[in-house]
């Protein structure tokens, strides 16, 4: 409840309560005190770390094996596009895939199908400016996954609700639930919280447990901290640190400990012995005019790189590698996109005639 909305109120039974009036007054006292603040809307708990898990870091870019795809775009307002895309000797990724996306400021729609018949459909909904509702569904030979997410972002914070294949069809509830939130507590300064509610199976016990978050942004630089408490697979601790060093480059570090309770020994839960695992990955990126690079290294001794060069204006190449001094190993990854703009759609993009819309991402 905002400030005009208190306003609003019709303040003749609450001036003759004094409990009425002292509430109102203290929450229109702290709303005040908000709005002096200027905070803003810090994202969700998910990508607390998002400058250096989506950006920085290799994780989402790393492939192996001989890549191609092809797209074509059909309109721009709304944005509507279809994509092949064929791969040879890559790990976990299909021979052919084909994929559809539109998009509009209200709806995002995205379905992908692989040769074997595997199919993933998203779609993301936004109700106003505020809530955004998000379902993803997978078919597969082996499994089938439905997940239902819906995001509200406020002036200061961003409150989230997921539900992973949940059912109520055999006597009781059972599926992945998580709910989380964060708040900006100052300009810099953003706490949050995470619990998680599974069941897998009826004839299982039900699990459960908590994540706590901080994000500190400053200047150039920000920090993440996030901190999971026991579960049955033990606790964890994960922080990030990501810096601009210039309007080009930017690096970032990921460090994540984990604490699970072993099996014999003493010291430990239930009589068992504490196993500690830790990894640490360090990693950077450099933009260029038509290029980016990216390059990693973590403490299990592997390097990787990557490369994206657009060489002609619908033309781009990536080239991939990874190698393990440890386990003496090297793979290495090559791409070509291509996109078959039709004359008309360049012309209106060249022009700046026809604006993209914000697509509910």
């Amino acid at each position: 409840m905002d400030n005009a909305r208190l306003a609003s109120i019709p303040t003749g039974l609450i001036n003759d309560n004094a409990l009425a009036s002292a509430v109102r007054n203290t929450c229109l006292s702290f709303l005040e005190r908000r709005d002096a603040l200027g905070l803003s809307n810090p994202g969700t708990f998910e990508n607390i770390n998002r400058e250096v898990a989506r950006d920085v870091l290799l994780t989402n870019f790393m492939f192996t094996g001989l890549r191609a795809e092809w797209n074509k775009p059909i309109s721009n307002s709304p944005i509507f596009q279809l994509s092949h895309q064929l791969s040879m000797g890559a790990q976990g990724m299909s021979p052919y895939t084909f994929s559809a996306l539109y998009g509009s400021s209200k709806v995002f729609l995205q379905g992908t199908m692989e040769n074997d018949g595997s199919l993933v459909a998203r779609s993301n909904y936004r109700w106003n400016d505020s809530l955004i509702t998000k379902t993803n569904a997978q078919i597969q030979s082996s499994q089938s996954m439905l997940s239902i997410e819906n995001d509200f972002s406020g002036r200061d914070f961003t409150a989230s609700l997921k539900a992973m294949n949940p059912s109520i069809l055999e006597g009781g509830v059972k599926g992945i639930f998580i709910a989380s939130y964060l708040q900006s507590v100052t300009p810099s300064l953003a706490l949050g919280i995470e619990a998680v509610w599974q069941r897998v199976a009826m004839n299982s016990s039900p699990e459960a447990l908590l994540s706590y978050g901080a994000r500190y942004k400053g200047l150039d630089w920000i920090a993440s901290l996030q901190m999971q408490t026991e579960g049955p697979q033990g606790s964890a601790i994960s922080s990030s640190y990501w810096r601009r060093l210039t309007d080009k480059v930017s690096v970032g570090t990921d460090l994540s400990l984990q604490f699970a309770p072993g099996l014999s020994g003493q010291g430990g839960l239930m009589g068992g012995s504490l196993q500690k695992e830790g990894s640490a990955t360090a990693g950077a990126k450099y933009e260029f005019r038509a290029s980016t690079f990216r390059a990693q290294v973590d403490s299990k001794g592997r390097l990787s790189c990557l490369l994206e060069k657009t060489i002609l204006p619908a033309v781009r190449v990536t080239f991939a590698g990874e190698m393990d001094h440890l386990k003496q190993q090297a793979k290495v990854g090559v791409g070509v996109s291509v996109e078959a703009m039709s004359e008309d759609l360049m012309e209106q993009a060249e022009k700046g005639g026809v604006q993209a819309p914000a697509v509910p991402f």
